[in-house]
């Protein structure tokens, strides 16, 4: 017995003493952005141990021979960018309405797993994927048992629709191929259906749900922005989804399908196009989110010109509705409408989603607003606020820098030099 209790006195020392000399990280921070303050700090340094931030203090701390010092005392160092709105498992090109007909699920899959390493790599370290076939699920699922490397994902599995609706994924098949896609498919007609497609959602793991609340452009069907959801539905699918503690994201370009869809209780609107000020004053009133997505629009616009690149039903709705979000953007922030980040990367290349800052600057948001719409803005909309979205201590170690100041030029954020998710450096 005396020899046991000596061996564990040993060990238990052992312990003490290896806790009291666990390896930190430290970050050397030329120029910090916190996310926090309005005003950019300089020479501080940030304190992590294992996943977590322990310390943000001010000039740079020596650390002792344990430590890991990361000497970012030229860049500027921000928290984890957030997108709202991607879709990891396709990426923009003139074949993509063939793949459903020539992809396997194993296809999609694979694919995504590089879409979500250079979303990553692109300095987004956490994002919210707004409807695929589900293969996102198992993507997010991989990311965080550490087998692939891409962003934190949050993910709506597969969108909701109504019968020929956006998102409906037999749009544009011949009729012996077509069939009737049901809840199981994503397809819901009438409150039975639409309570039962989000349940469906939650038994397969989706974190949240999306619903098209209107048409949308690259589907291949007739109306860009007309409504596609009856009050009774919506509302049948937001009481749903909250009470399995889920949001709802509501694609809309149309007045009316946004309105349907605020008065309901969804979270964010997204693209918003042809939102009107009777929208922005219920989106106020709610305390709704817009997400506007201005590189999708600029991006499909671009691309309706070039003969091919989109079936000729999606060309018109691409010139018409592409062009107008920007200033639908300007509108809504100069109204007072609460925004957050979010791009639609996947209608354009991945990668490419720091873009949107410029895009947002262009038309009137300062440079530091738009920052915190993709840092502790995207966290609040997730109900992560406690966890990322700053750098301060108790949150999670997602940290990126840029070699110039984008205070001073936005497009600094769309390179990125240093990525660290979860405590781990992907990008230095």
């Amino acid at each position: 017995m005396k020899i046991r209790a000596v061996f564990l006195t040993v060990i238990l020392s052992l312990l003490v003493i290896s806790s009291g000399f666990a390896q930190r990280t430290i970050i050397h921070a030329g120029t910090l952005i916190d996310g926090v303050s309005d005003e950019a700090r300089t020479e501080v340094s940030i304190l992590i141990e294992d996943n977590k931030i322990t310390g943000v203090e001010k000039g740079y701390i020596a650390g002792n021979n344990n430590d890991q010092i990361i000497d970012l005392k030229s860049k500027t160092v921000l928290p984890g960018l957030i997108d709202l709105h991607v879709h990891l498992e396709s990426e923009t090109n003139p074949q993509k309405y063939l793949e459903e007909f020539t992809f396997n699920e194993a296809d999609f899959a694979m694919r995504s797993t590089a879409f979500a390493k250079r979303t990553l790599m692109a300095g987004f370290t956490t994002v919210r994927e707004l409807g695929g076939s589900g293969v996102n699920i198992s993507l997010r699922n991989a990311i965080n048992q550490g087998y692939v490397d891409g962003p934190r994902v949050i993910t709506v599995g597969k969108s909701l629709a109504t019968t020929g609706g956006h998102a409906d994924p037999t749009n544009g098949w011949k009729n012996d191929l077509m069939g009737n896609p049901g809840p199981t498919e994503g397809v819901v007609n009438g409150v039975a259906e639409a309570r039962q497609g989000v349940r469906q959602r939650y038994k397969e793991g989706s974190d949240h749900i999306k619903i098209t609340a209107t048409g949308g452009v690259l589907s291949v069907a007739k109306s860009g922005d007309a409504p596609q959801f009856f009050e009774d539905e919506l509302d049948a699918i937001v009481q749903t989804a909250n009470e399995y503690g889920m949001h709802v994201a509501a694609h809309a370009h149309g007045e009316e399908g946004m309105k349907r869809a605020v008065e309901a209780g969804v979270l964010t609107i997204e693209h918003g196009t042809h939102m009107s000020t009777e929208v922005m004053d219920l989106m106020i009133k709610n305390g709704t989110y817009y997400v506007p997505t201005i590189s999708a629009g600029k991006w499909v616009a671009e691309k309706a010109k070039v003969e091919g690149y989109y079936p000729d039903l999606v060309v018109p709705k691409a010139l018409e509705i592409g062009p107008k979000i920007q200033n639908t953007f300007a509108e809504a922030y100069n109204h007072g409408v609460k925004i957050a980040f979010g791009t639609d990367a996947g209608v354009f290349p991945h990668g490419l989603n720091g873009k949107e800052f410029r895009y947002m600057t262009e038309v009137g948001m300062p440079v530091m607003e738009a920052i915190k719409s993709a840092t502790i803005t995207g966290a609040t909309v997730l109900g992560m606020e406690n966890q990322i979205g700053t750098i301060e201590v108790g949150k999670l170690a997602d940290i990126v820098a840029t070699d110039t100041n984008p205070l001073n030029d936005v497009t600094a954020l769309e390179s990125v030099s240093f990525v660290m998710k979860d405590g781990i450096i992907y990008k230095n």
